[in-house]
């Protein structure tokens, strides 16, 4: 059986990166990020995990620390911060747990999107602005009174 720390830390504080683009996705944590946030060592947090080398996804253990769904055994091990600050509280026996949510830093990729938004947004003001709306198309389709491309 294996034994948990007898001393008590008065927090833990986990901090996760999140992009603006993916708000409505759960960011995940991997082993550094829970190794840092309960101050332990990596062998403790491997120690804790619950995993199993027959069973890809094992069963929820109340007593371990529950990584999510993975498809591959070669995937690496991603834990919800409400798991990691669940396990900090109920078996590391941590009184103030708090689980922090930051965004990321603006990438290029964002940056892009941004312009590109702002573009859309002009193309649409400036179409809202134009007087006569744009005809069907289809009844221009057959005008014989246009140049050949």
């Amino acid at each position: 059986m294996e034994s948990v720390p007898s001393h008590v830390q008065s927090s833990v504080e986990i901090a996760l990166d999140q992009a603006i683009s993916s708000s409505n996705a759960e960011a995940l944590v991997g082993i550094d990020e829970v190794q840092k946030s309960l101050n332990r060592s990596r062998a403790s947090v491997y120690r804790y995990t619950n995993t199993d080398p027959r069973n890809l996804n094992p069963p929820f253990n109340p007593r371990k620390l529950n990584p999510e769904y993975r498809s591959d055994q070669k995937d690496p091990l991603l834990f919800h911060p409400n798991e990691v600050a669940r396990f900090a509280k109920d078996v590391l026996r941590i009184k103030e747990v708090t689980v922090e949510v930051l965004n990321s830093p603006s990438t290029a990729t964002q940056q892009m999107l941004g312009a590109i938004l702002d573009e859309l947004r002009g193309i649409r003001s400036h179409l809202e602005g134009l007087e006569e709306l744009p005809s069907d198309l289809a009844s221009r389709r057959d005008r014989q009174d246009r140049p050949a491309a």
